[in-house]
């Protein structure tokens, strides 16, 4: 049986140091990477991956949707595998990327954009609901 192998969707909106050792870490674990530019990212997930069935956006005219996050999209990984690439940022002392997401028959059909704006919403709806929690704890105390 074929396994098929780990690769990641990177963006980050500018290259900096961070940029190089998150790479090296990629590189360490054997995971291909696939760098996402800022003109990409209206392509389909499934396209950038290589999926089958999925063709290159026609050519246009459209702005480029700007996405101001560092953003990672995996495909071929185990959960085991994704906790030890989590593993591996922590222990060489980078910050977690926040916005992360695991390729699915679903989201290959999104523009990676739209990607961005759902992982997005989710986040910020979990921070909210985790602020929440945290003012009636304190609020509890008093």
């Amino acid at each position: 049986m074929k396994t098929m192998r780990e690769t990641v969707l990177y963006y980050t909106p500018e290259v900096t140091e961070r940029t190089a050792r998150l790479k090296g870490i990629f590189v360490r674990l054997g995971i291909r990477i696939k760098n996402i530019t800022p003109e990409q990212t209206e392509e389909k997930v499934g396209y950038l991956f290589g999926l089958p069935g999925f063709l290159p956006k026609a050519a246009g005219s459209e702005k480029l949707l700007k996405i101001e996050d560092e953003m990672l999209v995996m495909k071929g990984f185990t959960s085991r595998r994704i906790d030890e690439l989590l593993l591996a940022v922590r222990k060489a002392g980078l910050s977690r990327i926040d916005l992360k997401a695991v390729v699915t028959d679903s989201n290959a059909g999104w523009t990676f954009y739209q990607l961005y704006e759902e992982i997005k919403e989710e986040r910020r709806q979990i921070l909210e609901k985790a602020e929440k929690s945290k003012d009636l704890e304190e609020e509890e105390k008093k």
